[in-house]
């Protein structure tokens, strides 16, 4: 499997008991549609290895997994930081104007007002608030994925058509 036909759902925070177990930071909008989970890839040295999980479940905030041939702490202990992947093809169908966030990279955004303003070139999560970016004269704009911002997606033409508030694409232009 290829990093390019799968999306990012966590990295190991820790290491959990002593049978090898391990505390998962998910990185996922509903969290309890992966409790059942058969197996997971996870990025070691840059390739995507295959993990059949023999168990998992919620301690807290952490999800939990028992992972297949991994039976000791010290076992586990290598698998810390390291990210878990799955395929693009277990995720959810979603609704016409919905979609995820690798979805939308390269599509054109057009604001209401100022017309065409560029290629989403990336999508960050760094809290609660999601930002994408793109290139617009010259300079790097960040914009919020609020639905007030957002106002339809086009997954047909690739496009999104977007309210900007006023004087933000102006904030980065003057900087």
């Amino acid at each position: 499997m290829r990093k390019e036909e799968c999306y990012e759902l966590g990295y190991v925070s820790k290491t959990h008991a002593l049978d090898g177990e391990i505390a998962v930071i998910l990185d996922v909008d509903y969290p309890d549609d992966y409790i059942d989970l058969e197996s997971v890839f996870i990025e070691m040295k840059g390739d995507l290895v295959p993990y059949f999980v023999e168990s998992s479940f919620f301690n807290n905030d952490k999800f939990i997994l028992k992972l297949e041939d991994i039976d000791t702490v010290e076992d586990a202990a290598k698998l810390k930081s390291k990210v878990l992947y799955l395929p693009l093809s277990v995720l959810p169908k979603l609704e016409d104007n919905q979609f995820y966030f690798h979805e939308v990279i390269g599509y054109s955004v057009e604001d209401e007002l100022k017309g065409e303003l560029g290629n989403v070139g990336d999508v960050y999560k760094p809290s609660s608030q999601a930002i994408m970016t793109l290139i617009h004269k010259g300079k790097e704009i960040m914009i919020p994925m609020t639905e007030e911002i957002i106002q339809s997606v086009n997954h047909d033409q690739k496009t999104m058509k977007v309210k900007l508030p006023d004087g933000l694409i102006e904030l980065y232009l003057e900087a």
